[in-house]
């Protein structure tokens, strides 16, 4: 089923190729275009948009749109109908299941996904999006790399909206983006997972937290938002922070200090479930049980943090439904519609990485 904008494109192309707007001649306004075809200024703008890729028509900064000459170029692009999705990762952790979910949302409609991993760097993110750029998809779904840090990529990005293609983001976002974006409130989740432990007795929390992506910076803030609304024991808390391209070993070695001293914490909350699992390893490794010496929260709902012993408390990330309402939410921006923003308020799973203990 042909969408709103590849319908009134293929009508305008007809017009053109049928020599009803000869070649040279100036177009319709897009005002007068919209009341023509009944449909919103971006279905014309992306309509439009197209045919100019397709020299069908060009346009003069300030003087409209004219008929180009469109014979001279017998190649032209076949419309693939091609999603775009750019992530930090693809193989593991959360992404597979926001891809196929992504994947379920658009191919019933016909679509495809193209995919590019980022590996969480600026410069591969920056190839990335160039890539989907020149590729000529017809929509967006990205996961800004990095995205607590300055971003050299921000020209692309503006790219991107300048040229009125379909896009959002996912799990984290740009403030001063108009891009509508998918996210979990990370912050008021990780202040209810303190919470819960603190509820448990927990007073002295190790919080361990990635701080190059928006995520992190979230998980952190709510962290300390716990300790703000119990300011009796505030003094208690200590963060470590870290960045994607950090030693891990030394993140490690922080945290066997925190352990092994005179005042060591009851509990540890991690940025997400993939690090709680490796710090499970750390605990162990210093002759210490879970949950009987410590307990250790994560985030995410990992595939694995039902699997270890003992069983992960933690937040469950809706990888597959934000994949699905993903790809609902490009395929709208497609048919010109309006989104809104989508803010996930996971639950949490209680298992057994956690006691409750008496002050």
């Amino acid at each position: 089923m042909a969408t709103k904008y590849e319908t009134v494109k293929e009508k305008i192309r007809q017009k053109i190729s049928s020599g009803h707007y000869e070649k040279g001649t100036q177009l319709p306004t897009e005002s007068a275009l919209m009341a023509e075809y009944n449909v919103s200024r971006y279905t014309i703008r992306r309509a439009m948009g197209e045919l100019e890729n397709e020299h069908y028509i060009y346009r003069i900064q300030g003087g409209g749109m004219y008929v180009d000459d469109w014979q001279a170029t017998p190649d032209k692009p076949v419309n693939r109908k091609v999603i775009g999705v750019v992530t930090t990762h693809l193989a593991d952790y959360i992404f597979p299941s926001i891809i196929s979910g992504i994947d379920r949302a658009i191919s019933s409609h016909g679509y495809s996904v193209l995919l590019s991993n980022t590996h969480n760097d600026q410069q591969q993110e920056r190839v990335s999006l160039q890539r989907m750029l020149n590729s000529k998809v017809d929509g967006l779904i990205l996961e800004p790399t990095q995205s607590a840090r300055p971003n050299p990529n921000q020209d692309l990005y503006q790219r991107i909206e300048e040229s009125h293609i379909p896009a959002i983001f996912i799990n984290a976002h740009y403030d001063n983006s108009s891009l509508p974006y998918i996210d979990i409130d990370d912050r008021a989740t990780e202040m209810e997972l303190v919470n819960s432990l603190f509820d448990n007795g927990h007073q002295r929390i190790l919080g361990v937290f990635k701080i190059d992506d928006m995520q992190g910076v979230g998980r952190m803030q709510g962290f300390l938002d716990a300790y703000t609304a119990h300011p009796d024991f505030t003094l208690l808390s200590n963060v470590i922070m870290y960045q994607s391209t950090d030693d891990v070993a030394q993140i490690f070695d922080k945290i066997a200090q925190y352990m092994r001293s005179d005042d060591r914490p009851t509990a540890i909350a991690c940025y997400n479930d993939e690090l709680a699992i490796q710090v499970m390893d750390v605990i162990r490794s210093l002759g210490m049980a879970i949950p009987e010496d410590v307990s250790i929260i994560g985030f995410d709902d990992y595939l694995l943090s039902d699997y270890v012993m003992p069983g992960l408390t933690t937040a469950v990330h809706p990888k597959n439904k934000m994949g699905v309402d993903a790809g609902q939410m490009i395929l709208k921006l497609i048919e010109g519609e309006k989104v809104k923003p989508i803010i996930y308020h996971p639950e949490i799973i209680y298992r057994q990485s956690v006691k409750k203990i008496t002050n």
